[in-house]
Formats: C-alpha cells, sequence, structure tokens
C-alpha cells in the first residue's frame, strides 16, 4: 500500500548477483561492436581508411559516417551532434567509425587499423574567453549556446541596485562525473523484416527511439527498443551512446551486435555535470534582509548542447536559492567548448546555484555579524512567496522549518584533543579542528518551461486461478530508483488486491517520459493512480449489476467488494470472472510556460522541492585532509510513498553531494581528460560515509497525486555547500572552489576557525 516500505522486486537479485544488467546480454551468433574515437578535442578529419581494418580476420563491419544511411545528427534537445564525424571532431572521445568482429579483441584491434589523418586545432577549452568575439567558434552558429536574464523590481526597470551592505564573490564548480555502476552497453538484433531491435540500459526509452529512428532512415514501426538492465543513471542516460552505432553494425551484418563500453571509454562517452563560474553580489539591509541578487553565471557546455539549454533554465529559475529577494539581476550563460559534453546530472544546474548563492549567505553573515542559519530564516521563502521566475509558491514551501529542524538537532560528541587523527593521516589530533556548516536548497521538479510532460500506463485487473490480480504496464524506466515498486503499490491501494505485476512497456507504447528531475512517481505514479481508479469505476459499476442494487458498491479491499461501511459484498473474482477490465491512461500534470526571453519570469514550474543540510567535518589543517563527522538533513517529501525507498535516495543524493564537495572531478587539460578510471577519479566509500541523520517533513501538495513531492534530486543540492561551509567554518579561509583540495586547506600555521578542537 501507499506509505508501506514494498519489497522491491529487483532486490534479492541484485544483492546476489544474478540480476541481468545490459553488460550481460548475449545472442545465438552475436557479433561484438566497438567504436574508433577520436585522439584530439579539436580538429579537422583530412582522410579516413578502413582497408586494413577490414582484411583483418574476423571483422565483419566497419562503418563510418558515410554508412548513416538517415539523418548523421542526434540530440536529446538540439540535434547537433553527429552519429559518426564527418569533417570535424570535436572533443576528445568523439566517435569516428564503428567496428563489428567476431570477437572483442579483434574488434578493439580492428578499430586501431582504422587510419584517420587528422589536421590538429588549438581547442577552445575556457567557457568564459569563448564568448569573447575573437573566440574561435567551435559551432558553426558561434559557441554561445543559451543565454537565460532574469530581471525583477528595479532591475526589470532599469534603476540601479543598491543597499546598506555588499557583499561579492566569485564561486566554481568543477566537472562532477555521474559514476554509475554500469557502462554504456546494449545488444541489437536485426529483425527478419527489415528493421531492428535493441535492448539498451536508458533514462527514456522514446526520446531514444526518435533519434534512432532517425539515424537509421527506417519506418517507426522498424525499429524497437526495449529497456534492458540498468545499473544507474543519475542523468548520464539521457543522451545516445551505443544505440545507433549498434543497430547500424547489426544491420550491415544481419547478426545480432553487442556493444559494452570499457570504463575508460564511458567517461568519454557519456555528459557530465557543467563546470561553472559565479559571480555573485548580494545586498542587504543591516538588519539581514536581503534587498538585491546580481549575477553572472558561465555554465561550460562542453562540444555539444545535450540537455545544456534546460540546465540553463534551471541554474537562473534557480539562482536566488529559497529566499524573498525583491531585486534582481542575472544572466546565464551556457557555451559550446572543445571540453567533453555536459549535460543532465541529478541536480541539473541547482546544485551549482546552491553553491554560489549559499557561499554568498555566508559571506553575508560573516559581514552582518549574524548566526549563518538566522539569516536564512529570515529571508526564507515560503508557500506565497514569489521565486527568481517570479513564480508564486502554491504548494508548502518549509524553508525555514527544514532550517530550524537541522540546526536544533544535537551535535555529535567533539573530538578527543588528544589522539583525535582522521581516517587513514598519520595525525594524532594537533592539527586538526572541527566546523559546522548549513546550507538548504531547491529545485524544480520535472519539466519545464512549456514542455508538455506526461506519462502513459494500462492497468488490467484479471482473474488467475481464482485470484484477483492486477497488471500495471508503462514505459517508465527503471534505474535503480524503485518507480516498478512504486508503480505496483499505487495499483495495490487504489484496487485492493496483493497480486501486482508490473511490465515493462517498450517504444511501441506510450512514453512515460524520462527517468530524471525527480518526476517519475508525480507523474508516473499519477498515471498508474489515474488508469486504476478507471478500473476501479467500471468494476464497481459491474458489482452492482451483479447484486442488482446501484449504488451498493463503493470499494475495493482484501481482494473483495466492499459497501459504503466497509462490508464485503462480494469476492472481486466472482465479478471479474473470466473478462478483464483494462485501462490505458495518459496523464498530464497542469501546464507550465516558458520564460520571458527578456526577463526571465514566467510560471515555468509545476513543483518545487526543497531540502537543508547541517554537516560536522574535522579538518586536518596540516594535510589538508577533510573528514565528515555527521551530516544532518531535514526534507519535504509531500507524501512518503515508500519510506524506506524514499531514505535511500536522500542517503545516496547526500553522498554523492559529498563526493562533489571533496573529491570528485573531472580533471580536463587542454581538453583532454586526465583522469578517467576510477583509480584516479575517486568517489565516497563507506569509509568516507559519516553517520547520516534524515528528518521528513510529509506537508502535502494540493496539486500532486496523493501530495507526493519529488525527492531524488534536493538530497544533492545543498549538502555539497553544507560540507564546504563546514570546512570554511573550521578553517577560516575563503574556499570559493569545489571540490575542495587538499591543497586549498593545508599548511595554515595552527587552527583558525570557529570550530572546536
Amino acid at each position: 500500500m501507499v506509505g508501506d516500505s514494498a519489497p522491491r522486486p529487483d532486490g534479492p537479485l541484485k544483492v546476489r548477483g544474478a540480476f541481468a544488467y545490459s553488460s550481460d546480454l548475449e545472442a545465438r551468433d552475436m557479433l561484438w561492436g566497438t567504436t574508433l574515437r577520436s585522439p584530439h578535442p579539436r580538429a579537422r578529419i583530412l582522410a579516413v581508411d578502413t582497408a586494413e581494418a577490414l582484411a583483418l580476420p574476423g571483422v565483419r563491419a566497419v562503418l563510418t559516417h558515410r554508412d548513416v544511411p538517415g539523418r548523421n545528427l542526434h540530440g536529446a534537445m538540439v540535434a547537433d551532434q553527429p552519429v559518426l564525424a564527418v569533417d570535424t571532431v570535436r572533443y576528445e572521445g568523439e566517435p569516428v567509425a564503428v567496428v563489428a568482429a567476431e570477437d572483442p579483441e579483434t574488434a578493439r584491434r580492428a578499430a586501431e587499423l582504422v587510419r584517420v589523418a587528422y589536421e590538429v586545432l588549438p581547442p577552445v577549452t575556457d567557457a568564459e574567453a569563448a564568448l569573447a568575439p575573437d573566440s574561435p567558434a567551435v559551432h558553426a552558429d558561434g559557441n554561445l549556446l543559451r543565454h537565460v536574464p532574469l530581471r525583477r523590481g528595479r532591475a526589470a526597470r532599469g534603476e540601479p541596485l543598491t543597499a546598506d551592505v555588499v557583499v561579492r564573490g566569485v564561486y566554481e564548480v568543477g566537472m562532477q562525473d555521474q559514476a554509475f555502476l554500469g557502462p554504456e552497453s546494449g545488444l541489437a538484433v536485426p529483425d527478419p523484416d527489415g528493421g531492428v531491435t535493441l535492448h539498451v540500459a536508458t533514462q527514456w526509452l522514446h526520446v531514444d527511439h526518435d533519434q534512432v529512428v532517425a539515424a537509421l532512415g527506417l519506418p517507426r514501426e522498424k525499429v524497437r527498443l526495449h529497456l534492458a538492465g540498468v545499473g544507474g543513471a543519475f542523468g548520464a542516460r539521457e543522451d545516445l551512446s551505443m544505440h545507433a552505432h549498434a543497430c547500424l553494425l547489426a544491420l550491415r551484418t544481419g547478426r545480432p551486435v553487442k556493444m559494452c563500453y570499457t570504463r575508460e571509454e564511458s567517461f568519454v562517452g557519456h555528459v557530465h555535470r557543467h563546470p561553472a563560474k559565479m559571480a555573485y553580489e548580494h545586498g542587504a539591509t543591516r538588519d539581514g534582509r536581503l534587498v538585491y541578487v546580481k549575477a553572472s553565471i558561465v555554465l561550460d557546455g562542453g562540444a555539444y548542447s545535450s540537455s545544456s539549454p534546460a540546465v540553463a533554465g534551471t541554474v537562473a529559475t534557480c539562482s536566488l536559492g529559497p529566499y524573498e529577494v525583491p531585486d534582481a539581476e542575472v544572466d546565464v550563460r551556457v557555451v559550446y567548448t572543445n571540453n567533453p559534453p555536459c549535460g543532465a546530472m541529478r541536480g541539473f544546474g541547482a546544485v551549482q546555484a546552491c553553491f554560489g548563492y549559499e557561499s554568498q549567505m555566508d559571506r553575508l553573515a560573516r559581514e552582518l555579524g549574524m548566526d549563518p542559519v538566522e539569516l536564512r530564516i529570515r529571508n526564507a521563502v515560503a508557500e506565497g512567496s514569489a521565486v527568481a521566475n517570479g513564480q508564486v509558491l502554491d504548494h508548502p514551501a518549509p524553508v525555514a522549518e527544514l532550517l530550524r529542524r537541522v540546526r536544533d538537532r544535537p551535535m555529535p560528541a567533539p573530538a578527543p584533543p588528544e589522539g583525535a587523527h582522521l581516517a587513514r593521516t598519520a595525525s594524532r589530533g594537533e592539527s586538526v579542528v572541527r566546523g559546522v556548516g548549513y546550507a538548504v536548497g531547491f529545485k524544480n521538479v520535472g519539466f519545464v518551461e512549456g514542455f508538455d510532460d506526461y506519462s502513459t500506463a494500462r492497468v488490467r485487473l484479471e482473474c488467475d486461478g481464482g485470484q484477483a490480480r492486477a497488471v500495471v504496464t508503462s514505459a517508465a524506466a527503471e534505474v535503480g530508483q524503485g518507480v516498478v515498486t512504486v508503480q505496483a503499490q499505487i495499483a495495490r491501494t487504489e484496487l485492493g488486491v496483493e497480486q501486482v505485476a508490473v511490465e515493462f512497456g517498450d517504444s511501441s507504447f506510450g512514453s512515460a517520459g524520462p527517468s530524471s528531475s525527480s518526476r517519475q512517481t508525480y507523474v508516473t505514479g499519477g498515471a498508474v493512480k489515474a488508469a486504476a481508479e478507471a478500473v476501479r469505476a467500471r468494476v464497481l459499476a459491474r458489482a452492482d449489476r451483479l447484486l442488482g442494487r446501484p449504488g451498493t458498491a463503493t470499494g475495493l479491499s482484501g481482494g473483495a467488494v466492499t459497501g459504503a461501511g466497509g462490508q464485503v459484498l462480494c469476492k472481486l473474482a466472482d465479478v471479474l470472472g473470466d473478462e478483464a477490465v483494462e485501462e490505458t491512461v495518459e496523464w498530464h500534470h497542469r501546464p507550465t510556460f516558458p520564460l520571458d526571453p527578456h526577463t526571465g519570469q514566467g510560471d515555468s514550474v509545476f513543483q518545487f522541492a526543497f531540502a537543508a543540510h547541517r554537516a560536522v567535518v574535522d579538518v586536518d589543517v596540516e594535510l589538508g585532509l577533510v573528514r565528515a563527522v555527521e551530516i544532518a538533513t531535514a526534507q519535504d517529501v509531500g507524501k512518503a510513498v515508500n519510506p524506506q525507498a524514499l531514505l535511500g535516495q536522500i542517503h545516496g543524493g547526500t553522498v554523492q553531494g559529498l563526493g562533489l564537495a571533496l573529491m570528485e572531478e573531472i580533471r580536463v587539460e587542454d581538453g583532454l581528460m586526465q583522469n578517467p578510471s576510477f583509480t584516479d577519479y575517486l568517489i565516497p566509500t563507506v569509509h568516507d560515509v559519516p553517520p547520516m541523520h534524515v528528518d521528513v517533513l510529509e506537508l502535502a501538495d494540493p496539486h500532486a497525486p496523493y501530495g507526493v513531492r519529488g525527492v531524488g534530486e534536493p538530497p544533492n543540492i545543498s549538502s555539497p555547500a553544507a560540507v564546504a561551509a563546514a570546512v570554511r567554518d573550521a578553517t577560516g579561509l575563503d574556499l570559493p572552489r569545489i571540490p575542495l583540495r587538499p591543497e586549498d586547506v593545508a599548511g595554515l600555521t595552527g587552527p583558525s576557525g570557529s570550530g572546536e578542537r
């Protein structure tokens, strides 16, 4: 039932290591595919010679852009990325050719034998410099991908912005990888009708289907996509990877083709979190009331657009934080460079903005001599407030309450004055100082700015072996977040049956939208609820006819039809007999609208979600090492549909934010990725994760099914800023950039922060 911690059907298989991920797929007579990628971030392609690769025994196909029968461009929002490079490569790792061979080793050897002559060009790698008029153009239309201006109050009227107290800061966020468990992989199988079926790990079957169809030049019905086992996503599976390549090879060879990226190839083969540089200016009264915010934010979008236009919109909408700010002048720009492409990642622009505005709130608190939490509470939005895009919050917005809850939680015990040490360091505690930091953040749920965001679900109620059972079908991608369990819970709640089967719809079934932007429980949950309600209404009408007493049957519970007083009237199986009841619903949330192109104002969001964090850290100021001692978080979830899964989302998102604050960064030099492996790209392990205390609020959103609020992203938004604030508190350093590096905090002569020894 909704509100119960129902077990996940995929849980036992994953725990035992028996779950079939996309990389486990096999087929009879299967070939292996691999990709030849550019070693240069920017170059012209002068010639491609495949003869030597084709001559290698065991090679069955070598394809270049000339072998793409349809449109040689793809993109989730803007079709600007070649399926296979034509005359230019724009980032290290761009696909140039694909190979199919009898085994993976032969495929790799053949790829090495494809001879490509390049004219190497100087790469464009600085996002701010890329905006200069004399910068080389990454694309013919220039380097500015999207500019989102935001003007409110005096700024919209062209009046100067002044205040009693003004603080300024420039902040940076590095490039973070999604670091999911399973690398990109899939299996393409040619069909007898000349089409192809692709089994692939993805976040959105239908957008992938559209792009693959366009590349293959086939009728839509001849291309079928099925969801394979997904080993995590976090935004990186919103773009095509091997999809079209495997299908092209399968169609050329007439045999199934499997492609599975190596971990290094996965790093260069998918998008990452946008690096950001943010110049902020906050003005306030002497008693701490925000008067205005000015900001100039530049995002490095890398070589292709991916989801960058939407990320820029989110940054602008969230740029002021969950605070009352009457006047604002903000410019958000996302820029093409020859760095790795960036796109969707958990938090989707709100993470970067939160680090900027929360760093400013701490700076302002120091300037005013105020408690940083009290400053935030004094300016917090609430239901009825307007946020950056001018949208009035018409659902609960308990920002002040979330802050109070994390502030008032008991502090962990202080570290012993001697003998205290950080894990895996030689320190005995003399140079270890403690700090406490706070942050609060928010973000939209679901797609915004007028996008028609919906989901399709089918619910069938039938009799199986004398027992009623429900079958739920949708194309919602299960990427590890538990949407399969949620759909079953909703069907049980609405239809009063214990047996529920959840089926995955393929690309021929109606779209469920993407498993991203914290939207599936809201939108697909809404679709399943609506379809189940329609089924229930028909079943109750049938029961009335069977009983001969119209209006008697009012509910379904425990496999039975019940009356107004809850009494059992008859068995559900008797009402169904051999005839199932089925309904399919395409469910849309309330509409959103585009942002005004000049002011950034507009009701562009159908729901916001909020979370706050308090981080306690110990910092060794000699070695530059940081240990998280404890993290407390409070989050409004609207309705906890599955409490256990919800806690898992909050824990996981917080840890991902901890990683961004302290260790996770893709290092890029001159357009070349320096650490494309988990040897050099560090992510938190169990030893890095502190005790975590989660406070869940359930303030129902009246516009949402069951009152739910998206929960997957907010933990990832405010946790990096809170951890960085705690390190600042411990050291007294400015620390304007994350992730923090040891050299950023090492070498102090002694403890200089306000934390305790």
